[in-house]
């Protein structure tokens, strides 16, 4: 039998973040796979190396986690007033599936390089030196990110002294300023898809707990670690090697998916995996991190550990950590208790690689209550340029 030869496709292998991920211009995508669809999703499948019944994704670029298991498409932005047309794909491990539901918060530290560095930022936004002001259409969620990358001889600086927990080496520095990051499509109180900042949240055959509900940055469910048997220092193996664990967090994200307005039947919960996010606080408590670095109790205002496509993450989101800054500035959610409550525009939480620090500003407005602002630093780098090839039959 006579198989075509393989498809070559310009790309660019990337780290942003605790996140690793394959990204593509638009326009080098197979003219098929330029529109969304079968073809698309086909297409980052294979690049990936999924569905992987081994979950390994020996055969791609994935690595086998939710955090290295992700793609991102960009383009010249349609939208007035910004740089670039920013696209996440988060790709299933072990099945046929792409989800198109939400963004990376840690990719997005990347997309500024990869912009300026593919021409889809106009060169008179470029300097020479000092910080490029790269404005994201965040497309998945209809958002505006603003990135501020640092350039050298007008060349993208991805060396530097910045250390992020969960990263190995040190980096430059990308601040990335998330605006408007909760959800504004209906009345006001979207933020709090259920009105409340805190509600008692009844899961059948599981239990009953104090949750805040919130959109910003990413839909995420936020609950306290104590009332759910845990004391918010574990570890990934602490969560990922109980499968009794993992299955009743997954019953616990696809009641919170159907209270607040996600899906609505239970069983849509298995088709969007990406959202909404599930989290657990606790008070500030002294731990020993997955790299054996020793976070004491006056390191950080609160703990906070989330799972990502089903699994406990190594570190944390950029999108979490959005909603997290999101709901520690407001007083009353389970965050902003976790944190000793009351006013505060930035804290600093540990996850089980170490620290993060990150801010948002809020605002109460006729009841209602607004961030206009969130921000953290991250650092990007490229790891390889060139092409992926994928079997041309892929996209039958």
């Amino acid at each position: 039998m006579n198989f075509a030869p393989q498809l070559k496709i310009a790309a660019t292998y990337m780290r942003g973040g605790t996140s690793k991920g394959v990204f593509f211009k638009l326009d080098d995508l197979p003219k098929a796979a330029q529109q969304p669809g079968k073809i698309r999703d086909q297409l980052l499948l294979r690049v990936i190396g999924s569905p992987d019944p081994y979950g390994k994704q020996i055969d791609g670029m994935g690595g086998a986690s939710s955090s290295t298991s992700k793609t991102v498409i960009l383009a010249k932005s349609t939208q007035p007033e910004h740089d670039v047309d920013y696209l996440f794909g988060q790709v299933a491990i072990d099945r046929a599936f792409v989800d198109w539901s939400g963004n990376c918060g840690n990719l997005t530290a990347a997309v500024g390089a990869f912009a300026i560095s593919n021409g889809l930022v106009s060169a008179e936004r470029i300097p020479e030196n000092g910080l490029c002001t790269v404005r994201i259409w965040q497309a998945n969620i209809q958002k505006t990110i603003i990135a501020h990358i640092p350039m050298n001889n007008a060349q993208v600086q991805e060396s530097g002294d910045f250390e992020l927990d969960g990263v190995t080496f040190a980096a430059a520095e990308v601040q990335v300023e998330f605006i408007d990051p909760a959800d504004d499509d209906a009345d006001g109180g979207a933020m709090f898809p259920t009105g409340n900042v805190v509600d008692s949240f009844d899961v059948p055959n599981v239990g009953r707990f104090q949750a805040t509900f919130i959109n910003a940055g990413i839909p995420t469910i936020f609950l306290n670690a104590e009332e759910i048997g845990y004391s918010g220092t574990e570890l990934q193996e602490a969560i990922n090697g109980d499968a009794d664990a993992l299955a009743r967090f997954e019953t616990i994200r696809a009641y919170g998916a159907k209270q607040m307005g996600l899906i609505q039947e239970l069983s849509e919960a298995q088709q969007r995996q990406h959202t909404p996010k599930i989290a657990f606080v606790s008070k500030p408590k002294a731990y020993t991190s997955s790299s054996g670095k020793q976070i004491q109790v006056d390191d950080v205002d609160l703990l906070v550990r989330a799972l990502s496509m089903g699994k406990l993450h190594h570190a944390m989101m950029g999108t979490a950590a959005v909603a997290i800054a999101t709901a520690a500035a407001i007083p009353g959610t389970v965050v902003n208790l976790a944190a000793g409550g009351g006013a505060r525009e930035a804290v600093c939480f540990g996850h089980p690689s170490g620290t993060l620090r990150v801010g948002a500003q809020a605002v109460q407005q006729a009841g209602q209550w607004q961030v206009k602002k969130a921000v953290m630093s991250r650092s990007a780098r490229v790891l390889m340029e060139g092409w992926v090839r994928i079997p041309a039959e892929s996209l039958n």
